[in-house]
């Protein structure tokens, strides 16, 4: 009895210290996996937060990661457009080698499902993974039942979660998608799509102006909810149909509940924000707190929400092991469909900073915005005049990480992790840009491609944007012309033929 008593103690020892040591495994494992949140701002423009220079509207949350972390001078989104920054983020390869574009609500997925993804590599090093916010990356292989499952879609390519806008904030369906199914939806009220024609007594925005909080142009003005008309036509689902103002509150807290659930293990968020895109329709709360209307206010909320998320990290103790990326999709854009003064209210503020072009435009504003890398207890703060670009972040995570990229795996990202990680590390020589046509930037000289105006969708044509887009060759030196006024194209010709060159080089890349 004694023996046995003795052996008993003896293995019941060895079972508490094998859990022991797995735990502390655990921890050391995750300490040496942080914790990633991409914060992904839509439509917001390089001097539109007051670390970059913004006036009317105060950004102390989104500051404070700036002030602690790396400011980018020199970062860009991969396109002047949403969907082919996102596609390019999430894939690591230029939307032009899918012709990935402008989607509309109703398009298939345009990732597919068997190419890598950045979610999906990091799964591979032990991530949970979350995508919540915008999506506007297609969904299904075509049509789509929105009564049904929904899907291929994020959970296809890599993410374990989503809570989404199944497009964006101006296109139907105007419901929330969480995982494969509509929230809330009725099944005695079906709810139909459709990009085509208008369904029969049905309100639209050109039919019914009289229900309308804000005035759209023709292009958005179809399908009415809550109040505002969007593109695209919808019929049923009115149980399921979101309220724009109810936006932060929602997606907020769907990315807190998924970091409560996963702050034991590694995880990776892709908070994809609607603010400050179209239609801006910010919280009550935050009315007034800009002197630039729905605009401003609309950057104060997404301010507010960025600082919850942060904050919570701080709370569950997990903020020093989490890599903070702050950026945004591409430049800003004032006026978009909308009457909401964001013209009439923008005093001195100057969403562009000192650069040409918004959004939609091959110029510098079009894919140069703001970025902050915050990482407490790995990054020294200070600013970074590196060259960076988006589509980076999949093969510099996975270099992190040790996880071996395989050979057609995001075939247009660069390993800049050590740019990522110090201000004073450089990063790319040279950087692409889509905006309809392609524009190449080494060091200073930005090279813009000419295009056949004609082959420009219609609709651009109506956008308050220097596009940039024309059928002369342009050159700049933005080290002398940061504004790229002056076009010294025909002075230098040599220069010219090898940028161009450079980008055959890039498209034609095996």
């Amino acid at each position: 009895m004694g023996k046995y008593f003795m052996t008993l103690i003896i293995l019941v020892a060895f079972s508490c210290n094998s859990s022991k040591n797995k735990q502390n495994n655990k921890k050391a494992q995750i300490k040496e996996k942080p914790n990633i949140v991409v914060f992904y701002v839509d439509d917001l423009g390089y001097g539109d937060l007051s670390s970059y220079g913004a006036v009317g509207v105060e950004t102390p949350n989104v500051d404070k990661l700036a002030k602690g972390g790396i400011k980018y001078t020199d970062a860009h989104s991969s396109a002047a457009t949403c969907t082919p920054s996102r596609y390019s983020l999430l894939t690591g390869n230029y939307a032009f080698r899918n012709q990935a574009a402008i989607l509309p609500g109703d398009a298939p997925l345009i990732i597919n499902p068997s190419v890598p993804t950045l979610p999906k590599m990091l799964k591979k090093a032990g991530y949970r993974t979350a995508v919540v916010g915008k999506w506007h990356l297609g969904l299904g292989n075509g049509f789509v039942d929105w009564n049904t499952e929904v899907k291929p879609g994020p959970l296809e390519i890599g993410f374990d979660y989503s809570f989404l806008l199944p497009a964006t904030g101006d296109r139907t369906p105007t419901v929330y998608l969480e995982n494969h199914g509509v929230v809330g939806l009725d099944n005695s009220d079906p709810l139909a799509v459709n990009y085509k024609e208008a369904y029969v007594g049905e309100p639209t925005g050109i039919k019914n102006p009289e229900m309308l909080r804000q005035k759209a142009d023709r292009q958005h003005s179809q399908a009415i909810t809550n109040g505002i008309s969007r593109i695209g036509y919808q019929k049923g689902g009115g149980k399921a149909m979101w309220i724009d103002e109810e936006f932060p509150d929602v997606f907020t807290g769907k990315a807190i509940d998924f970091i409560r659930k996963n702050k034991d293990d590694p995880f990776f968020l892709f908070f994809s924000f609607h603010d400050i895109h179209v239609p801006r329709l910010p919280n009550s709360r935050f009315s007034g707190k800009s002197t630039m209307g729905p605009r401003g206010d609309a950057i104060a909320q997404m301010d507010w929400m960025t600082g919850a998320i942060v904050n919570e990290l701080e709370k569950l103790g997990i903020d020093q092991n989490t890599m903070i990326i702050f950026t945004s999709d591409n430049g800003p854009i004032l006026d978009d469909g909308y009457e909401d003064l964001a013209e009439e209210k923008l005093g001195s503020h100057r969403p562009t900073g000192p650069f040409r072009g918004a959004k939609y435009s091959a110029y510098e504003a079009g894919t140069r915005v703001p970025m902050i890398v915050y990482w407490p207890s790995k990054v020294k703060s200070g600013e970074s005049n590196a060259l960076v670009s988006q589509i980076d972040f999949y093969a510099s995570f996975a270099s992190f990480l040790g996880v071996k990229l395989k050979k057609n795996e995001a075939v247009d990202s660069y390993d800049i992790m050590s740019s990522l990680m110090n201000s004073s590390e450089k990063a790319r020589e040279v950087l692409l840009e889509e905006s309809f046509t392609l524009s190449i930037r080494e060091g200073n000289y930005k090279y813009i491609k000419p295009i056949t105006t004609k082959n420009l969708p219609k609709w651009l044509k109506n956008k308050k944007v220097e596009t940039g887009l024309v059928e002369e060759i342009q050159l700049y030196d933005l080290s002398k012309d940061i504004e790229e006024r002056k076009n010294i194209a025909k002075e230098n010709v040599v220069l010219v033929r090898e940028l161009e060159e450079k980008i055959d080089s890039i498209v034609n890349i095996n």
